[in-house]
């Protein structure tokens, strides 16, 4: 009987022990980490023969403020998810500043997500596909890349590795 008591009390220790650890923090601005570019071929909605892209990196949001609610909800910011190009001409990465077929077009959204409990820092990966209708065989690009959260605060800067459109290849 007494070893009962005292395995018991030994568990009680431990559980208390463990629930007074201290809480992970994390800045309130996002962080991320370009993981990988992926281009690959694939068919657009209409049928037609395209490259497609798709772009990989890792978040870490300290807050758990990431993501934006749905346009219907009264969303008055439609992206968070900004994207830079630059193309290589003569043997150096210039940005673009007007239109160009490898610019991606669509105001990129990272959906609401929240966090219970404590611990708000939220951690995962996000992937976002590209689809390529116009490329020349010569084309090498890079993009710049950052996230914004609820509060507007906005992650790092990163860059991918320079891309060949027009090559099925994983950049890492």
């Amino acid at each position: 009987m007494k070893e009962i008591k005292y395995l018991v009390i030994i568990l009680i220790v431990g559980f208390v022990l463990y629930s007074c650890r201290k809480i992970v923090q994390l800045p309130a601005a996002p962080h991320i980490e370009y993981t990988s570019f992926t281009i690959f071929d694939t068919t657009d909605i209409l049928g037609n023969n395209s490259k497609g892209g798709k772009l990989r990196f890792s978040f870490e949001d300290g807050d758990g403020d990431l993501g934006l609610n749905s346009p219907s909800e009264g969303a008055t910011d439609s992206t968070n998810l900004f994207l830079t190009l630059y193309r290589k001409k003569a043997g150096t990465m210039v940005l673009v500043t007007g239109l160009d077929p490898l610019l991606p077009y669509a105001a990129y959204r990272i959906p609401y997500m929240e966090r219970l409990g404590q611990n708000k820092i939220l951690k995962g990966t996000i992937s976002v596909t590209f689809i390529y209708q116009s490329y020349s065989p010569g084309d090498s690009i890079r993009y710049d890349f950052y996230i914004k959260d609820r509060a507007l605060n906005e992650s790092n800067v990163v860059s991918t590795n320079e891309i060949i459109p027009s090559v099925n290849k994983t950049y890492k």
